[in-house]
């Protein structure tokens, strides 16, 4: 189905990708799936990370998954950059708590669904801060760059 479908990111992802890039941010994308490559292939955007750690790493460097911070470590580990200086944007409850416990220095909650219920919930595991999506992530970095 990616070969024949594709995958469609949401709206505002390749233009924040690019306006980091712009900024010099490195990013990393982190996922737990072995499919991670071909889904970001997919959807055109794999070109704009420095560094993708996906479910095929985990198992060859024998990585825990989520919510152990050691995929986000790896990560930040390929980027250069140490987890006190870097940011995890999240919207999965066991990934805020992986940020949390590597101790990134801003661990960013999406609510995509804008639900109040999920914002605590972000929140309650870590979260500094809860966005409904990619678009508010560089005005949340620039305040709260290290």
């Amino acid at each position: 189905m990616l070969r024949t479908v594709g995958v469609e990111a949401f709206d505002e992802v390749r233009p924040v990708l690019l306006l980091l890039r712009e900024q010099a941010s490195r990013c990393a994308a982190v996922s737990a799936s072995r499919h991670a490559r071909s889904l970001l292939d997919s959807a055109d955007l794999i070109g704009l990370f420095d560094a993708v750690v996906d479910g095929q790493d985990a198992a060859a460097l024998a990585l825990p998954g989520k919510p152990d911070p050691a995929l986000f470590l790896e990560a930040a580990d390929r980027i250069g950059a140490a987890p006190a200086r870097a940011a995890v944007v999240e919207d999965a409850l066991a990934g805020v708590d992986a940020g949390r416990r590597g101790r990134f220095h801003l661990v960013v909650g999406l609510n995509r669904d804008d639900d109040p219920q999920m914002a605590d919930a972000l929140s309650a595991h870590g979260a500094h801060l809860v966005i409904p999506d990619l678009g508010g992530l560089p005005a949340a970095l620039e305040g709260r760059r290290p």
